[in-house]
């Protein structure tokens, strides 16, 4: 069951296997970069455990004058004959410099290509998992975006997707960094006390451990603070998208208090988890703090004693410089384990999006017809919307190629769920919907939807142009690159006249290129319907569906427009739906809806005659306008 809030919470349950695993799969295709960018990463790394050595081969050798070789001419890098003299030390230095100098350039050189190769990459991922998260929303069912709110989708494709670029952007080079950090300094400490060093690594194993309980402490924190920001990001965009409607009510306050209210939930589990991170992290500091004394009294206590084995000065610094280093990226496992506990939870939000199937699909061998006339036939339909009471109760209606159908009745008789199973945006519970003997579950889905056109009462438009608009189901251009030509712009006109539009179009300051804002802002109600009608009437469509299309257009508006319509649907099957009756007489049949059932039906003379619902309700409407009047 869908969250009502926009939390997403049951996408989680269309994870196919591990997300992070799911997430992984992803960086195949570009496994080269990656390998080259991990290799360097770990020349990176293993150059920076270079200058250490360097300084502590410097203090026993150049300055003390020691006759320890170090690890350095163990390896065969330095000369391991005594040094005496200040030829032989300056020699030794400047060797030293050299090696240096070279550290810190292959420090920087593999620096920099580890840091390209793998942000490049977690970019490259980012893209693909956002375009196919995208597409994948777009394949989905309308009862997924009835379930499922517009926020929560937006923090999807984005808060989502953006942590887990900055998981692999970061946090895979961190993992890399431990990896070659604690090897190498393990490996170079057991060569100079296997006793100091055993104290040194001492914690490794047990911040291993701390981190994984840590990940358990703190998983179901961080998939309330996913679901939160979830819920606040739909509040937000409800609001915003409302603002309108709040102004016109003055609903500051009462709005105010909802916002903070998802705000205060975020925070609270924001801090919760907050409290649990800085605890662990702070135990982590004490205990590298313990071995770190540790190791300073039993390492200075041998040498004074002269225990056999005892670290040389240049060693003895050596380890404490060597300590930071390992400490450090100990301590980042936790911050590590942290992020992957975030990139997890929200990897099982956009890998659950991706697992979830559309429940409307085209049959494996689909119906695809080279014309359709337009027949709809409606038998015996029953529909509900999810686990609600049924909205259509067996309805049976049959409707003839090219015929116009008016459908009136009250709000929610189920007028507009009718209309909406001819294109299938839902599947029937019981019965089914026939277009031109077929049922609609035979055909393909794409050119079922190319032959029905719909107006909604409160058209959605792009932000964008006017021609872009009216031209945004173009079939002769969708599939490809659009194009500007004559015939595109002479099809953008004709549909604009058809709709009663080109003459407003023409007075705008640019005319079918002037820019309407997000979602035609700045135009009329009445200037907007009129857009989505020449968009609908662009391609020629076999059957068009007019839901409450005029409602938002004056009376002489409304009557050029029934003139117009009533020439285009001549050929063409119509559903028109509206409460203002005179939009409807004309039709040749009037299908008046109650409560999901049809209650009657017939013309408007003859609906008249019966004295009905339906002249009920043209005479309720005659009254108000001789009111009016």
């Amino acid at each position: 069951m869908a969250d009502d809030h926009g939390g997403f919470e049951d996408v989680r349950e269309t994870v196919d296997g591990h997300p992070m695993v799911e997430l992984l799969a992803y960086a195949k295709s570009y496994w080269p970069r990656l390998t080259l960018g991990i290799l360097a990463a770990f020349c990176t790394r293993f150059a920076r455990l270079v200058p250490p050595l360097l300084v502590a081969t410097a203090i026993d050798r150049v300055i003390l004058g020691s006759a320890e070789p170090g690890l350095l001419a163990r390896v065969g890098l330095l000369p391991g004959d005594p040094i005496s003299g200040v030829a032989a030390r300056t020699a030794l230095l400047e060797q030293l410099v050299v090696i240096a100098a070279l550290a810190y350039v292959i420090r920087s050189v593999t620096r920099f290509a580890s840091r390209y190769l793998l942000q490049s990459a977690a970019q490259k991922i980012q893209r693909d998992l956002r375009t196919d998260a995208y597409d994948h929303i777009q394949t989905l069912s309308m009862d997924f975006f009835v379930d499922h709110q517009t926020g929560g989708m937006m923090s999807i494709l984005n808060s989502d997707i953006n942590r887990l670029e900055q998981f692999l952007n970061t946090e895979f080079r961190q993992i890399i960094r431990v990896v070659a950090t604690v090897g190498g300094i393990a490996a170079i400490l057991w060569s100079y006390s296997p006793k100091l060093a055993a104290i040194a690594l001492a914690p490794v194993p047990i911040i291993g451990v701390a981190s994984a309980l840590f990940l358990r402490w703190i998983e179901p924190r961080y998939k309330s603070i996913r679901e939160a920001v979830a819920r606040l990001n739909t509040r937000l965009e409800n609001n915003l998208g409302g603002a309108a409607v709040i102004k016109s009510f003055n609903r500051y306050g009462f709005e105010r208090e909802r916002v903070a209210e998802r705000s205060q939930a975020y925070h609270d589990e924001k801090v919760a988890a907050l409290r649990i991170r800085r605890a662990f992290f702070a135990t982590l500091r004490l205990l590298t703090g313990v071995v770190f004394v540790l190791v300073l009294y039993i390492g200075g206590l041998d040498n004074i004693t002269g225990v056999e084995g005892a670290l040389s000065a240049g060693s003895f610094a050596l380890f404490f410089l060597y300590l930071r280093r390992l400490y450090s990226p100990m301590r980042r496992v936790g911050k590590s384990a942290n992020k992957y506990q975030l990139a997890k939870s929200s990897a099982e939000r956009v890998f659950g999006l991706l697992g979830r199937e559309p429940t409307i699909t085209s049959p494996a061998d689909p119906h695809r017809p080279e014309a359709v006339d337009g027949a709809v036939t409606f038998d015996d339909v029953t529909f509900a919307y999810g686990d609600r009471e049924p909205v259509l109760e067996g309805i049976s209606l049959d409707v003839p190629a090219g015929a116009t159908i008016g459908l009136a009745g009250a709000t929610g008789a189920g007028k507009s769920t009718l209309v909406k199973l001819v294109p299938r945006f839902h599947d029937v519970d019981d019965g089914a919907v026939c277009v031109d003997g077929v049922d609609v579950r035979s055909y393909d889905l794409r050119a079922l939807r190319e032959e029905v056109a719909v107006v909604e009462q409160t058209p959605y438009l792009f932000s964008g142009t006017v021609a872009e608009n009216i031209a945004y189901g173009d079939r002769e251009t969708l599939d490809g690159e659009r194009r500007e030509d004559d015939a595109a712009s002479e099809r953008v006109v004709e549909a604009a006249k058809a709709a009663e539009a080109h003459e407003f179009v023409a007075d705008l300051p640019a005319g079918y290129d002037t820019l309407i804002g997000e979602r035609g802002v700045k135009l009329s109600g009445g200037q907007r319907q009129r857009l989505a009608i020449a968009r609908a009437l662009l391609n020629d469509p076999a059957i068009i569906i007019f839901d409450e299309a005029t409602s938002d257009v004056d009376t002489e508006t409304e009557e050029r427009i029934q003139e117009s319509l009533n020439r285009l649907v001549e050929d063409r099957t119509a559903f028109v739906i509206a409460h203002r009756l005179s939009t409807l007489q004309d039709a040749d049949r009037i299908v008046v809806l109650d409560d999901g059932n049809v209650v009657e039906s017939g013309t408007h003379d003859d609906l008249l005659a019966t004295g009905g619902e339906y002249a009920s309700l043209w005479r309720a409407q005659a009254d108000a306008a001789v009111a009016d009047d």
